[in-house]
């Protein structure tokens, strides 16, 4: 329980002026009417058919608010409940009592401000650093196989919705694929390398590619087209894509929402769904872009072990370009809705290229 802070005066010289209020048992719901005094033996409660003291050790003051009322809580359930919040506050006060830290801070406004201002600097530093971080410690933990299931599951959901089967001619799917299998082979010791499932798809979302968890990378027959077969490009964006599954980047990213979700739900209560949803959707972009650069540097790392330049991804970045005149990137996909901005990344691969 929380005792008194009192100043530097002696208990015989403190005042032994009274304070009205009502005072209840614990016991019963009816009130006395009661006066409160301090005396060197504790909370001094007298009323017509109360005569009691409390030994300070027993008794939880109440902390001072602006608004509210004042109750003295007693160890054994009783209380005093003063009439006047105002004439409590003066009453303590004139027995030399302060406050702690906490409370007189929560009086000033600029108290609160820092308080406030802490707190966002904590916040943020727990979305930047500490939840990427407790997602990888998560993950960790959780076997390769569940990242499969995942998988699958997702591209069945994905091909009722969006994939159909490819339309390129299965020579040329077969010649993109052993290219690519003869770059990871460069670039991996054997057995090294993580598992992976090339599908080539006719989408709804045009050029486009992306990888699933478990090892699945998907590459639409808009992209392949839109790049007119140029086989260095589609095995820099499926290295690219590799990158992901290496890093288990879509799993991270459903422990990272899963953790959003809970936190944010602890938060602002299941009533606030709406605004409990804004930082997983704001979590998932800032995180995306850190995967990308990460995928980034191991298509790089895969196209020079197969001797092929990084200017490829330029070319890549180049087409996607031109078709889209500048437009918002979000409109190719899902893929792209949250990569690192062009300019940026293909300054990234003409340094590599030299």
């Amino acid at each position: 329980m929380r005792q008194p802070t009192w100043a530097t005066n002696s208990w015989a010289s403190m005042s032994v002026s009274e304070l009205a209020g009502d005072y209840f048992d614990g016991r019963s719901a009816r009130p006395v009417k009661a006066l409160a005094s301090l005396t060197p033996q504790g909370l001094q409660l007298r009323g017509d058919t109360l005569d009691r003291v409390v030994p300070l050790s027993q008794v939880q003051w109440p902390e001072r608010t602006r608004h509210g009322q004042r109750i003295v809580h007693v160890a054994d359930g009783a209380s005093f409940q003063a009439y006047d919040p105002a004439a409590f506050d003066a009453w303590r006060a004139g027995h030399g009592h302060r406050g702690s830290l906490v409370e007189r801070a929560q009086q000033s406004w600029r108290g609160v401000l820092v308080a406030v201002a802490l707190l966002a600097v904590l916040a943020g530093a727990l979305y930047q650093w500490g939840l990427p971080a407790a997602a990888r410690g998560v993950l960790s933990f959780v076997p390769a196989s569940v990242d499969q299931r995942l998988g699958e599951s997702a591209l069945h959901t994905l091909g009722g919705q969006i994939l159909e089967p490819s339309t390129l001619p299965m020579v040329q799917q077969e010649a993109l694929k052993r290219a690519f299998d003869g770059a990871v082979a460069a670039a991996y010791p054997a057995g090294q390398a993580p598992a992976y499932r090339v599908h080539f798809h006719k989408s709804r979302i045009g050029p486009n590619a992306f990888a699933l968890p478990g090892g699945i990378i998907v590459m639409t027959d808009e992209l392949v087209k839109l790049v007119e077969g140029d086989v260095e490009v589609v095995v820099g964006v499926l290295a690219h894509e590799l990158g992901h599954v290496e890093h288990r980047h879509g799993m991270r990213m459903v422990v990272q929402t899963g953790l959003l979700g809970v936190i944010t739900s602890v938060a602002f209560g299941d009533f606030s769904g709406w605004l409990a949803a804004a930082p997983v959707i704001l979590g998932q972009a800032a995180y995306s872009r850190a995967a990308e650069r990460e995928a980034d540097v191991t298509s790089i790392r895969i196209l020079r072990a197969a001797g092929l330049s990084p200017l490829a991804m330029v070319r890549f970045f180049e087409k996607i370009g031109a078709k889209e005149g500048g437009r918002d990137r979000s409109l190719l996909g899902i893929a792209f809705a949250s990569h690192p901005a062009d300019a940026e990344r293909i300054a990234v691969f003409r340094e590599a290229a030299r």
